[in-house]
């Protein structure tokens, strides 16, 4: 008989870890997100560490990780003095404005050295002031394009959590 649940929640944890790694980040971090996701119910920092096969220290740094980047939050569980943890309620949108940070920086940096450069009046520097001025003008529409995902995002998370109330 083919347990259903164990296969999807391999796989769910696999798929995670890969994808938090494409993103440069350690992979033991999507993996604690994805057995959070996966879970109905907050899970002791053990029961991490039991279903992942981790000890744990690891488990330990990455759930703070992973909490300053409101990706999952610690919870209060009545009758255990244990921490448990689950995903933040706003994980997809946290996620992205963390992006959304990292644009924004980018920005400043190209305005900074084009504003640098611009001061210098140096001829030499004409190729670097031009390349600035297109990575401030790229990011800058980029930033706009976030700001109107996220303002679209919350109107439709508002439509999806209204039709899970009804």
């Amino acid at each position: 008989m083919v347990d259903h649940h164990s296969r999807i929640k391999r796989s769910m944890i696999q798929v995670f870890g890969d994808a938090y790694h494409a993103f440069g980040l350690n992979r033991l971090m999507g993996h604690v997100v994805a057995a959070l996701m996966f879970s109905p119910e907050p899970l002791s920092l053990d029961d991490i560490c039991k279903q992942l096969g981790k000890s744990k220290g690891p488990i330990s740094q990455i759930t703070r990780r992973l909490a300053d980047h409101n990706l999952i939050r610690r919870v209060w569980t009545p009758g255990s003095r244990k921490d448990y943890y689950e995903v933040h309620p706003d994980i997809f949108s946290n996620a992205f404005r963390y992006n959304f940070r990292l644009i924004r920086n980018n920005t400043k940096i190209a305005a900074q050295i084009r504003s640098d450069v611009e001061t210098t009046r140096d001829e030499k520097l004409k190729t670097t002031q031009f390349r600035m001025v297109e990575m401030e003008r790229f990011y800058q529409l980029m930033e706009k394009h976030y700001q109107n995902f996220i303002d679209e995002w919350s109107v439709e998370r508002d439509r999806l959590y209204s039709q899970v109330t009804k």
